[in-house]
């Protein structure tokens, strides 16, 4: 899978850097996680998680979780798990219909940030079901291409709570207000609706 495609390509000549963007290419970019890959990964408490449907059309989508939420399993692969949503299933949907993924890890508290693109698989039977409180699948990824971006950009900012919603061992997350709302309290799946 090459890095750079035409546009890229393109724009790196019009900008005289496509010197720099293959350098970077040969340094940093590889398909096994190492060690501090794994550390980075698993101490944060979300990433974003873009994919795309059958025709192309792009979505991106906020991940969270408690720190450790993501796992990597082996040397090219990492796990989390698909928590209870809003049932609309865009994300896990177009990875039954297209498998390529792109992750971005950000930490706001240290500045860095990690892209890993993969394909990705769901699974209802894994192995780590049972270890991920509340998870409805297990969504595995396999990586392409694993790479580090310059934090330069990245506002620094502290995590000063974690989500009263987030699944965790021996804590029932709260029911979501959207959730007991009118207008949608009569359409939400039967093995799931809302307590007051």
């Amino acid at each position: 899978m090459a890095m750079y495609h035409d546009g890229s390509r393109e724009l790196q000549d019009r900008f005289d850097s496509r010197r720099i963007a293959d350098r970077l290419e040969q340094i940093t970019v590889h398909d096994r996680f190492s060690d501090d890959d794994r550390a980075f990964i698993e101490r944060v408490p979300m990433f974003f998680l873009a994919t795309a449907d059958a025709d192309g059309w792009p979505d991106c989508s906020y991940k969270g979780g408690q720190p450790g939420f993501v796992r990597v399993v082996d040397e090219s692969t990492l796990a989390f798990p698909s928590y209870d949503g809003n049932g609309m299933f865009r994300s896990l949907g177009n990875v039954l219909v297209n498998p390529k993924v792109g992750m971005l890890f950000v930490d706001f508290e240290r500045p860095n940030r990690m892209r890993i693109n993969g394909i990705a698989s769901l699974h209802d039977d894994d192995e780590l079901l049972s270890s991920f409180e509340g998870a409805q699948l297990i969504v595995r990824v396999h990586a392409e291409r694993i790479f580090p971006n310059c934090p330069r950009y990245i506002h620094k900012m502290k995590v000063v709570e974690h989500s009263v919603y987030s699944p965790r061992p021996g804590h029932v997350p709260p029911v979501p207000d959207w959730k007991q709302m009118d207008v949608f309290r009569d359409y939400l799946p039967e093995a799931n609706p809302p307590t007051v």
